[in-house]
């Protein structure tokens, strides 16, 4: 069994990017290689209405969630949390370290060409044109601010024309190589 250097892997980035399939992925092949870990999408764990007024996005329900998820998902033995989450800002990014319970985080942030978000938007929500049309118009707004953010991304993948398996791969790749050294 490969040791991992880290044991959160935080996958960022915009709507439509591919954080949640990448991180399923990913989740996959570190069980595929007996890595003891858990998948968590921070978007489930802010499903909650109505939202506070200073909180639309609902952050704060949402560390408070995954802070207690990952202490019960460390206690039953994973090694390695595979997050994926829409974060911000670096203080937002710190914030969710410690409701991890980190102490080595990588910070993947996930890119994706505007036309291979809005095909990627179309498919998921056809069956809703009101939330096709919010999603269209948060990608470009979001990645902005994540591009202005001040990250110093330990990773930066662009999914345009990679599938979520390839992405997995080159994460899973600085996950072990990392624990090598």
């Amino acid at each position: 069994m490969a040791v991992p250097a880290y044991d959160t892997v935080l996958i960022n980035g915009s709507v439509g990017t591919g954080k949640t399939t990448t991180a399923e992925a990913l989740g996959a092949e570190l069980e595929r290689r007996d890595i003891p870990g858990a998948t968590i999408d921070v978007d489930w764990l802010r499903r909650a209405w109505p939202a506070p007024s200073d909180d639309p996005f609902q952050t704060t329900l949402a560390l408070d969630n995954l802070q207690t998820i990952a202490a019960n998902f460390r206690r039953a033995g994973a090694q390695v949390l595979i997050v994926a989450a829409v974060i911000e800002t670096p203080d937002e990014l710190r914030r969710t370290a410690i409701a991890l319970g980190s102490n080595q985080l990588l910070h993947v942030r996930l890119t994706a060409a505007s036309d291979t978000v809005l095909s990627r938007l179309t498919v998921r929500h056809s069956d809703d044109a009101a939330a096709l049309e919010w999603h269209a118009q948060r990608h470009p707004e979001l990645a902005r601010i994540l591009d202005q953010a001040g990250f110093t991304n330990d990773l930066r993948i662009d999914t345009t024309h990679k599938p979520a398996n390839e992405a997995a791969q080159q994460i899973l790749t600085r996950l072990v190589m990392a624990g090598r050294g």
